[in-house]
């Protein structure tokens, strides 16, 4: 069991999922975990994956847009699905297209 002190409260908690559910000011955090704790953690590097592939996304499509204007949502949607990884790939091969053809292609391999 774990016990948590909150304002001179003790907090008991029998199982992780409840310290899961309960929401705590940052330094109350960082007092807890070390960063080096944290930054191992599946759930945080679940999170920063996620944000990498967002941020991904949102530049590969400014690039896209820049290159061919806008384009059709079902095209976007497809480059959405994309892995990191794929973004990058396809961020390099835009210098290499033609038309919007050539995108289509490429999403179609």
């Amino acid at each position: 069991m774990l016990t948590l002190k909150i304002r001179n409260n003790p907090l008991h908690l029998k199982q992780s999922t409840h310290l899961a559910a309960l929401q705590f000011e940052k330094d109350f955090i960082r007092q807890l975990l070390s960063q080096d704790i944290m930054q191992e953690s599946v759930i945080y590097q679940d999170i920063l994956q996620k944000g990498e592939q967002r941020e991904a996304f949102k530049y590969t499509l400014r690039l896209v847009n820049r290159r061919f204007g806008e384009i059709d949502a079902s095209i976007i949607e497809r480059i959405r699905v994309l892995s990191k990884e794929e973004l990058e790939t396809l961020g390099e091969a835009l210098f290499d297209f033609a038309n919007l053809a050539d995108l289509e292609a490429w999403l179609n391999k």
